[in-house]
C-alpha cells in the first residue's frame, strides 16, 4: 500500500511568536503561531509541527497555552518540541493537545529518555529532532547538535539516529543547519544517508525554496517534507505544494 506524502509546515517560536532566520540565525517575526497554524490547517496540512527554539537555551518548559490554543482549532496532529526534559513534559503537552512530541537536547544529554516516552505513550508519540551540520569531525560528514543549533556534538548523525531508533524513536525530524532558510533546496545527499538507516518515517526539513525542492526530496527518500518561511511569507501555500507533488505522480491527501 502506498502511503500519502504529508505536506507539514513548521512553525519555530520564541517569545510566543514566529520566527525564522537563515542557519538557525537572525531570527525575524513571521507572524502569530496560533492564526498561522489555523491558516495552514486550513489550506490542508497533514500535520502540523511547533518547535520552541529558545526553551531549551532559556531553560524552561514549552509554552502551554499555546498548544491548547492551538488544538482548539487545528484537527490535524500536532506535533510539539522544544524544552522537552522528561516523560512527565510529554504527558503535560499531550494534555493540552499535542500529538506527537519531538525531543533533541535532552534525549542526548540522557538517551533513556527516548525509551521512556516510547514505552509510555507509545514510539509513534516520539519524534528525534535532529539539527544537524556538515562536519569533517565524523564518520560521515554530518555531525548533531544541540540547544537550538548552538552546540556542537561530538555524535555522528548516522549513529544517533540508529541508536535513538533503536531506543524507541518513531520517526526522524532531519534538519540541514547548512540549507535552513537558504531556499537552495534541501539537503538531498543527507536525507538519502538518512533513508539509509532509518526503519522509521524520515521528515525532510531545511532548505525549500520553490516548488521544485519538494518533489527531489521524496525521491531521495523522505516521507514528509517540511517547510518554513515560504509558506509563512505567502510565497507558496499547502496546496500549491501538494498539487507539485500530485504532478510529479506522487500521492498526496486532498
Amino acid at each position: 500500500m502506498t502511503v500519502a506524502v504529508r505536506v507539514i509546515p513548521c512553525l519555530d517560536v520564541a517569545g510566543g511568536r514566529v520566527v525564522k532566520g537563515v542557519n538557525f540565525l537572525n531570527l525575524a517575526d513571521a507572524g502569530d503561531p496560533v492564526e498561522l497554524a489555523r491558516r495552514y490547517y486550513e489550506q490542508g496540512a497533514d500535520e502540523v509541527t511547533f518547535l520552541d527554539v529558545t526553551a531549551t537555551v532559556e531553560g524552561r518548559d514549552t509554552t502551554y497555552e499555546m498548544v491548547r490554543r492551538a488544538a482548539e482549532q487545528v484537527f490535524v496532529p500536532l506535533t510539539v518540541g522544544g524544552g522537552v526534559r522528561s516523560a512527565d513534559d510529554v504527558a503535560k503537552l499531550l494534555a493540552h493537545g499535542a500529538d506527537k512530541i519531538g525531543v533533541n537536547s535532552a534525549a542526548i544529554a540522557r538517551p533513556a529518555l527516548i525509551s521512556e516516552i516510547a514505552h509510555r505513550f507509545g514510539a509513534q508519540v516520539c519524534v528525534l529532532s535532529l539539527d544537524i551540520k556538515r562536519s569533517p569531525s565524523t564518520e560521515s560528514g554530518f555531525v548533531v547538535t544541540t540547544h537550538g543549533g548552538r552546540t556542537e556534538t561530538d555524535l555522528d548523525a548516522l549513529v544517533w539516529a540508529k541508536r535513538a531508533i533503536e531506543l524507541g524513536a518513531g520517526e526522524l525530524l532531519v534538519n540541514s543547519i547548512d540549507a535552513d532558510g537558504t531556499k537552495a533546496g534541501y539537503d538531498l545527499e543527507l536525507t538519502r544517508l538518512m533513508r539509509e538507516v532509518s526503519s522509521v518515517p524520515v521528515i525532510a526539513s531545511g532548505g525549500a525554496g520553490s516548488l521544485g525542492d519538494f518533489a527531489p526530496a521524496i525521491a531521495a527518500g523522505a516521507d514528509a517534507v517540511l517547510a518554513a518561511s515560504v509558506f509563512h511569507y505567502g510565497e507558496l501555500t499547502i496546496g500549491d505544494v501538494k498539487d507539485e507533488l500530485r504532478a510529479a505522480g506522487l500521492e498526496v491527501r486532498a
